[in-house]
């Protein structure tokens, strides 16, 4: 006859009705560590008649699997968590941690990390670490105890795999059917120099502009709108004659058609524009914003997988991008 109960059962009733410690009990039920075959026999039928089903958190603490996954952005200051990026890295990250009952959280990583890390390294609670906009100073300053159990979207080193887009690639596209449509005065708007993906965008830029023998023209953004716009207002005072911009997010991108459109400039008439991302807003801008993809919901759900699984993965996974034409180039 199966025992009533006016409660929840706990691993307490099922370690008394079994007639074995606590600690025995837990062993049992959490399929590790030394127990008698009767002990087992009798843990595992008192557990069976109370009903008794563990707490996926609790056994997690328990067994140091941890309950979160940290989404850990790094940057200068904590406003650098607003950007729509990291929305769409913890909605996939969020996506693949519910199958596995793991909560997710979000973190900014100051750039000089070390201590945040290792306290992440510490808590039992933490399942594993996504790193996000990482920089060499950061993958030297990962802990041993976080090895296995982080991973970059960015670059990546030895013990941190990287997961990303393949920047470099998808700039050389775009810059090159830029020339081949006849611009000859590209210029380039680039973001924070202190990002690994900065630099491999421009140096992409500089070959493919050396390469066909033109000018390099490269003004400093920060990927948002605003700073898109006050870029472009620096490239026609530096150079008017150009012809055709490249901008290294699409949020600057859509800065750029503001200020062309507010100083009565036609695009692609007088200057062609394209950005990078593909962001839901760039087929409804006026006009309609040449772009490459960046498929980050596609490498935040592998990164979170890995390190959930903790199954080996190649040092570095870069994802193709797509050239994606429109009316503004």
């Amino acid at each position: 006859m199966v025992r009533p109960v006016s409660r929840r059962a706990t691993l307490e009733d099922v370690a008394r009705m079994a007639g074995v410690s606590r600690s025995t009990a837990s062993r049992v039920i959490a399929g590790y560590g030394a127990a008698s075959a009767t002990a087992r026999d009798r843990v595992v039928a008192a557990a069976e008649q109370l009903g008794y089903a563990p707490d996926p958190a609790a056994r997690a603490l328990a067994t140091g699997a941890g309950v979160r996954l940290v989404v850990a952005v790094a940057g200068a200051t904590p406003t650098v968590l607003n950007d729509p990026y990291v929305d769409r890295v913890v909605r996939a990250a969020a996506e693949v941690c519910a199958h596995q009952e793991v909560g997710v959280a979000l973190e900014w990583l100051p750039m000089h990390a070390p201590v945040r890390l290792r306290r992440l390294a510490e808590d039992r609670g933490v399942r594993g670490v996504l790193m996000v906009n990482t920089t060499e100073l950061i993958l030297e300053s990962v802990p041993a105890a976080l090895e296995g159990r982080a991973v970059s979207i960015g670059i990546g080193s030895r013990t941190v795999p990287s997961f990303d887009v393949d920047n470099g690639g998808a700039a050389r596209t775009i810059v090159g059917h830029l020339h081949g449509s006849g611009r000859r005065r590209i210029a380039m708007i680039s973001g924070p120099e202190w990002q690994p993906c900065t630099r491999r965008l421009v140096t992409a830029y500089r070959e493919v502009m050396r390469a066909a023998g033109l000018p390099v023209r490269l003004v400093p953004g920060d990927f948002t709108a605003p700073g898109g716009q006050a870029a472009m207002l620096t490239i026609l005072e530096r150079w008017p004659d150009t012809d055709a911009v490249f901008a290294s997010s699409d949020a600057m991108a859509l800065g750029v058609l503001a200020a062309l459109r507010r100083r009565g400039i036609d695009v692609p008439g007088d200057i062609a524009v394209a950005g990078f991302d593909d962001v839901p807003f760039a087929a409804l801008s006026a006009p309609a914003l040449t772009t490459a993809s960046h498929p980050v919901e596609q490498i935040a759900t592998a990164a979170a997988r890995a390190v959930l699984d903790r199954v080996r993965v190649p040092p570095a996974t870069a994802y193709p991008s797509e050239l994606i034409l429109r009316e503004s180039a």
